[in-house]
């Protein structure tokens, strides 16, 4: 803090949760955050940039190897990570209404939300928040073509 000379330097960052109406164009696929910023909670910004991506290259692959790259190809991509990505920005955004956002206004946290007390009561629902955080809606799995030698 010492070293802050100047105050109007500093700014902070703006939280965005939002999607690209469309992630593609002739030639151009955004995955990632370029086609959906996320928010920092839960750090599942880069599982779905991942995710978004082994999913174009499965999609991708034998077509770019072909030449053959269609819009509707691009089109497929987009089309299969929008659920996964709607879902997971609708988590968050769900956690920072009913439970960040209260923090932050000084709201009376001695009796947790709803949600909070069953994961607390029943250890096994913990596995589900686990789960869509760390492996994902829609995980996606590498699919690689057999290449043979010739």
């Amino acid at each position: 803090m010492n070293e802050i000379d100047d105050w109007s330097k500093v700014s902070l960052l703006e939280v965005r949760v939002d999607r690209l109406p469309r992630w593609h164009r002739p030639g151009l696929l955004c995955i990632g955050d370029a086609a959906h910023a996320m928010s920092p909670i839960g750090g599942v910004g880069i599982n779905l940039a991942i995710q978004d991506a082994v999913a174009a290259a499965n999609l991708l692959a034998e077509p770019l190897r072909a030449g053959a790259v269609t819009d509707a190809l691009l089109a497929a991509v987009q089309e299969r990570r929008t659920f996964p990505t709607r879902v997971t920005q609708a988590f968050q955004v769900f956690i920072q209404n009913r439970a960040i956002d209260p923090l932050m206004q000084g709201v009376d946290v001695r009796r947790p939300p709803l949600a909070m007390r069953l994961l607390d009561e029943f250890p096994y629902l913990r596995r589900f928040p686990a789960r869509l955080l760390g492996l994902g809606v829609r995980p996606e799995r590498i699919r690689t073509p057999e290449v043979t030698a010739g």
